[in-house]
């Protein structure tokens, strides 16, 4: 069983067809958060994306200034889930890369075990703080730093396929694979950087439907849903 599991949600997520940020969205992902933990009271911390309200690489700026805004988008999406998750009547709190205190804490890895330990949920927003980073990277590094068992990683597919499995019937998916086999594949579910910090702190990930009801459940316990990818 996990102890301290850290959950990256894309900010897609949180969003409909007619709203970036749309409040049955975030409803059903606490609930279905809240409903995992109440089998399952593991430590929770969660890395929120932010491609629902801004994705940097489609605009015509400079990158880092686009990363900025990316980062400002993850801020937005982290306030929203807590709202969210503390209307579901869990504890949360949000923690930024440092520059965002207004908003939210600064991250510190001791502070956050420490909340933790206390049974809240640890919202992470603006990615690593820096421009040229994904929030997988993100995902990563947070994970290394808070000595997570896990990263579950939410999708819109039962795990990690061959090819795009909605646009390729052909598509094979595969229950276990090594990060040496993600990397050397291509397999775009992370990037090398996400995937390289990960294999240096020994943390596996699970690459599982998050859409599919009760499946946040089943992989906090210990069930076989998506892909494992590990060492």
């Amino acid at each position: 069983m996990f102890k301290r599991v850290l959950l990256k949600l894309s900010g897609e997520t949180l969003s409909s067809k007619d709203n970036s940020i749309d409040s049955n969205s975030l409803n059903a992902v606490a609930a279905e958060i809240k409903e995992a933990l109440a089998q399952n009271p593991v430590e929770l911390a969660i890395v929120i994306g932010g491609g629902n309200i801004w994705r940097g690489g489609q605009k015509d700026m400079d990158r880092v200034s686009a990363d900025k805004i990316g980062m400002l988008a993850t801020l937005m999406n982290a306030l929203a889930l807590k709202n969210a998750l503390n209307a579901a009547g869990l504890k949360v709190q949000v923690f930024a890369s440092k520059g965002l205190s207004a908003f939210a804490k600064d991250f510190d890895n001791e502070e956050v075990i420490d909340s933790l330990k206390k049974g809240n949920i640890a919202v992470f927003a603006g990615g690593t703080g820096s421009p040229f980073f994904t929030t997988d990277t993100g995902a990563s590094l947070r994970a290394s730093e808070i000595k997570a068992d896990i990263i579950l990683k939410a999708t819109q597919v039962d795990g990690v396929y061959s090819a795009d499995p909605k646009k390729d019937s052909n598509a094979v998916k595969f229950d276990n694979l090594t990060f040496a086999e993600a990397i050397e594949k291509g397999l775009q579910i992370m990037d090398s950087a996400a995937f390289a910090m990960c294999r240096q702190s020994d943390i596996s990930v699970c690459v599982f439907n998050f859409h599919k009801q009760g499946n946040l459940k089943k992989v906090l316990n210990g069930e076989k849903a998506g892909t494992l990818i590990s060492k």
